[in-house]
C-alpha cells in the first residue's frame, strides 16, 4: 500500500491505541524454539558454503500455521502482534549462526581446540551487544528514514503477517475480511508451500545421504587439451534454494568465479607445472601428480582468499559515505532513539536508554575478564568501537539491500585486518593473540549481523504496529537461547566428521614427553566405536616430521592419531575406507589466513596478491568483485547448484513479469513481488529441510555406524545411482525433479479478467 512520505503521517496496521495480546508465553517460547531450529540449519549452511538467508519470513509462516493448528484443536486464536513476537524471537538464530560459522572454526584451523565455553560466550555476548547497540538507532533508522530505508525482507514479512491476520487483529485494524476469502485462502496456501518444501528437502536429503539413494555430488574431470579442468555440482536442495532466493545476478556471478578457478586457473597451473621436477611452494607435491582438488588446496585457495579480502575491502570503501551518514544519524539519534517505557504512544516505546548503556558496559566488562576469550582491555575497546561502527553499517545496509545480501563477512574481514595490524604494531605476535584477535572479530561479526536482523524485525513491527520494547525483549531472549544451543551443535557437527588418522601414516617416528601433557581426550564420532582409550593431547605447531595440528598421544609418548577436524579437514577417508564429508567453512578459512598471515608473516603473498588483482580488475571493469571472489574461493560443486537456483528464479520472474497484473509494475515492484512469491517460500522450505536433514545425519552418523556401513556396501554394489560408470549422470534425475517442482510451484496463475 502507498506509504506517507513523513513519519508522522504513517499509520501502522494496528493503531497505537489498540492493545492486543502481544508478548505472551506461547509466542515467546515458540519463537525461541524456531530460532534454535533455523539457527541450527543456518549454521550447517554457513559451514558448507559460507552463506545464509534470512529466516524471518519462514519463521513467520510457520508461526502462523502452528497457531492456526492450535486454534483448530481448541486453543485460543493468535493475534498479529503475537505472530510478530514469535517471528522476532525466531530470527535471531540465523544471524548468530552466521557470525559463529564464519569465525569460530578458524580457531581449529589455526591449531587450537574449539572450547564450548568460548563458542557460547562469543555467541551470547556478540548477539546481545548487537541488539543493544541497535536500540538507540531505532527512531533514526526505522521512523525518521522510513521512506529512504525499505528493509525489503522486513517489509515482505509484514505483508505475510497482515495477509494471515486473524479476525481479532483485523477488527483492531478496522479491516473486514470474509471467511473463505481470497486472502484467507492465500495465507493457508503459503503455509502449505513452505511446509511442503521443508518435507521435500528433508526427505530428499535423508534418502540421498543416509540411504545412499544417489551420489550427493556429480563431478566430471576433463582430459587434454583442458587437463585438470573439471565441472560438478552438489545435488542438494538447500543450495538450490539459496540460489533461488538470492537471485540470478549474485548466483551467476558466484558461479563465474568458480568457472575461473576450475576451468582456467587450475588447468593453467597444471599446464605450466606439468614438466617441473620440483614442488612449487606452498605446495608439497609435484604439480604433475596433483589432482584438481590438490591444485586448488595448494594454490587457488590463496588466490581466492586474496580476491575475497580485496572485494570485501573495496565494498567497504564504496560504502564509506553511507557509513559516515549512518554514524552521524546514529549519534544524533542517541538522545531520542530510546524512548522511555511510559511514552504516550505504545508504538514508540523502547527499552530505557539507561538499561541499554548498563547492558553494553556489562558486556564489555565480561568480555575483558572472560578467560576463554583470551581478551585484554585493548581488545574490549576495539570491540566497542568496531561493534558500534559496523552495527550502524549493518543496520543501514539491511535497510537498503536486505538481510540476506548484507556483507557481514566483509565487515569481519575489515575488523580482523585492523585488529591484527594494531596487534602487530604493539608487538603481539604470539599464538595466544590469534585467539584474542579472532574473538574481537567474532564478537563484532555477530553483533553486526544481529543488529541488521534486529533493525529488520523492528521495521516489520513498525509496519504492523507492534511495541518496539517488547520486540527488543523478544529478540534478546531469542538471541540468548540460540547462542547457548549453537555452540554444542557446532562441536557435534565437527566431531561427527572428524577423521582420526593413524600417526604412523603422517608423522612416523615422533615421540614426545607425556609428563608435560595435561589435557586428555578420547576419540569422538564413528571411530570411537573401535577405540575407547583415553589419550593425552599434543598441539604440534611446526611441520617438521609431520603436519602441524592436534595429536593424540599414548602413555609411552608415541603419537597415536592426527586429529583431522570435520570443519576444513583434509583427510576425507577413514582408516576403514569409509568416506567423510568435510565442511569447507570458506569464510572461517579466510579469517585464519588473515590472522596467521599478518601476525606470523606466513601468508604466500604472491598468490594472495594475484587474487587481489582479480578483484581490482573486476572493479575496473564495473563488476562488483565480492560475489565473484567468493566464487573463486568456493568449490565449483557448491556454487554451480546456487547458479542453477538463480537460473530457475530468472526463468520464473521472466515468465511471471509478463502476466497482466505484473506487467503494470515497475522493476522495483516486480522484484518485491518476486521476493514474496511462492517460489521463495518453497526455496526457504528446501533450505530448512535439507539443512536440518544434514544436521540429523551428522548427529546420528556416530551412533548408527553399522547401519551406515551395510547401506554403503549395498549401494556400492547394487545401486547404479550411487556407484558405477553412469552414477554421475543418473544422480541428476532426482535433482531435476526438485528443480522442476520449484519452477512449477513458483509459476503464477494467469488472472482471469
Amino acid at each position: 500500500m502507498p506509504l506517507d512520505p513523513t513519519p508522522t503521517g504513517f499509520k501502522p496496521y494496528i493503531p497505537a491505541s489498540a492493545h492486543l495480546p502481544e508478548m505472551t508465553a506461547r509466542a515467546l517460547i515458540m519463537g525461541i524454539v524456531l530460532g534454535m531450529v533455523f539457527g541450527a540449519s543456518s549454521l550447517y549452511l554457513v559451514l558448507k558454503v559460507g552463506l545464509t538467508v534470512s529466516a524471518s519470513i519462514p519463521v513467520a509462516v510457520i508461526a502462523i500455521t502452528l497457531f492456526g493448528m492450535a486454534k483448530k484443536m481448541g486453543g485460543k486464536d493468535s493475534t498479529i502482534l503475537e505472530n510478530s513476537i514469535t517471528q522476532t524471537a525466531g530470527s535471531a538464530g540465523e544471524s548468530i549462526a552466521f557470525g559463529l560459522g564464519v569465525t569460530m572454526p578458524a580457531i581449529m584451523i589455526l591449531g587450537f581446540d574449539l572450547e564450548i565455553s568460548r563458542v557460547m560466550l562469543v555467541g551470547v555476548l556478540g548477539g546481545l551487544l548487537g541488539i543493544l547497540m541497535m536500540i538507540p538507532m531505532r527512531r533514526t533508522m526505522i521512523v525518521d528514514q522510513h521512506k529512504e530505508l525499505k528493509y525489503p525482507e522486513g517489509t515482505a514479512c509484514a505483508e505475510v503477517l497482515k495477509a494471515a491476520a486473524t479476525e481479532t487483529s483485523r477488527a483492531a485494524a478496522g479491516e473486514m475480511r470474509e471467511e473463505g476469502s481470497d486472502a484467507a485462502r492465500d495465507a493457508k496456501q503459503r503455509a502449505m508451500i513452505i511446509f511442503g518444501g521443508f518435507f521435500v528437502g528433508l526427505l530428499y536429503k535423508t534418502v540421498n545421504i543416509s540411504l545412499k539413494g544417489w551420489k550427493d555430488t556429480s563431478n566430471f574431470i576433463f582430459g587434454s587439451p583442458l587437463a585438470a579442468g573439471s565441472i560438478g555440482a552438489e545435488v542438494s536442495p538447500e543450495l538450490l534454494g539459496v540460489g533461488y532466493i538470492i537471485g540470478p545476478r549474485i548466483a551467476m556471478t558466484m558461479a563465474a568465479g568458480g568457472v575461473l578457478s576450475y576451468l582456467l586457473l587450475i588447468p593453467m597451473i597444471k599446464f605450466f607445472g606439468d614438466l617441473l621436477t620440483v614442488p612449487v611452494a606452498p605446495g608439497t607435491m609435484l604439480i604433475r601428480d596433483m589432482s584438481p582438488d590438490d591444485i586448488r588446496s595448494a594454490y587457488v585457495l590463496y588466490i581466492g582468499a586474496g580476491a575475497v579480502a580485496a572485494g570485501g575491502l573495496i565494498s567497504l570503501v564504496r560504502a564509506m559515505p553511507m557509513i559516515w551518514k549512518g554514524l552521524k544519524s546514529g549519534l544524533s539519534g542517541m538522545g531520542k532513539g530510546a524512548s522511555s517505557a511510559d511514552a504516550t504512544l505504545r508504538t514508540d516505546q523502547d527499552i530505557s536508554m539507561k538499561w541499554v548503556v548498563i547492558g553494553c558496559l556489562a558486556i564489555i566488562a565480561v568480555i575483558t575478564v572472560a578467560t576463554p576469550l583470551h581478551m585484554n582491555l585493548l581488545g574490549a575497546l576495539l570491540i566497542l568501537v568496531f561493534g558500534f561502527l559496523f552495527s550502524t553499517v549493518s543496520s543501514r545496509l539491511t535497510g537498503e539491500v536486505g538481510s540476506s545480501s548484507n556483507p557481514i563477512s566483509g565487515m569481519a574481514v575489515a575488523t580482523l585486518l585492523f585488529t591484527c595490524l594494531i596487534f602487530l604494531f604493539m608487538g603481539w605476535t604470539g599464538g595466544q593473540y590469534y585467539v584474542t584477535a579472532l574473538s574481537v572479530g567474532a564478537i563484532v561479526c555477530i553483533a553486526a549481523s544481529n543488529a541488521g536482523t534486529t533493525s529488520q524485525d523492528l521495521k516489520t513491527g513498525y509496519l504492523i504496529g507492534a511495541t518496539p520494547r517488547l520486540q527488543q525483549y523478544a529478540i534478546l531472549c531469542g538471541a540468548l537461547a540460540s547462542a547457548l544451543i549453537l555452540g554444542p551443535i557446532l562441536l557435534k557437527l565437527n566431531d561427527a566428521n572428524t577423521t582420526y588418522v593413524p600417526a604412523a601414516q603422517v608423522a612416523p617416528g615422533i615421540k614426545v614427553d607425556p609428563s608435560k601433557l595435561t589435557v586428555t581426550a578420547q576419540l569422538q564420532g564413528p571411530q570411537a566405536r573401535d577405540d575407547g582409550k583415553t589419550y593425552k593431547v599434543w598441539q604440534k605447531s611446526d611441520t617438521a616430521g609431520g603436519p602441524a595440528g592436534k595429536y593424540l598421544v599414548a602413555d609411552d609418548g608415541t603419537l597415536a592419531y592426527l586429529v583431522d577436524p570435520g570443519i576444513n579437514g583434509t583427510h576425507k577417508v577413514r582408516p576403514d575406507g569409509s568416506k567423510v564429508a568435510k565442511f569447507d567453512a570458506p569464510k572461517a578459512v579466510l579469517m585464519s589466513y588473515i590472522i596467521k598471515g599478518i601476525l606470523d608473516r606466513q601468508l604466500p603473498w604472491t598468490l594472495v596478491l594475484l587474487g587481489v588483482m582479480i578483484a581490482v580488475v573486476l572493479e575496473m571493469a564495473g563488476v562488483q568483485a565480492l560475489a565473484f571472489s567468493v566464487g573463486v574461493y568456493l568449490p565449483l560443486v557448491s556454487t554451480l547448484p546456487i547458479a542453477i537456483g538463480g537460473a530457475v528464479r530468472w526463468l520464473v520472474d521472466k515468465r511471471n513479469n509478463k502476466l497482466a497484473h505484473n506487467a503494470v509494475l515497475n522493476e522495483e515492484e516486480q522484484q518485491a513481488a518476486g521476493d514474496r512469491s511462492s517460489g521463495v517460500l518453497l526455496a526457504s522450505g528446501y533450505i530448512a529441510g535439507g539443512a536440518l536433514a544434514g544436521i540429523v545425519i551428522a548427529i546420528t552418523a556416530g551412533v548408527m555406524t553399522d547401519f551406515d556401513a551395510v547401506v554403503t556396501t549395498w549401494a556400492s554394489a547394487a545401486n547404479p545411482f550411487f556407484a558405477g560408470e553412469r552414477a554421475d549422470l543418473l544422480t541428476m534425475a532426482p535433482y531435476a525433479a526438485i528443480i522442476v517442482l520449484l519452477y512449477w510451484v513458483a509459476r503464477e496463475k494467469k488472472t482471469v479478467a
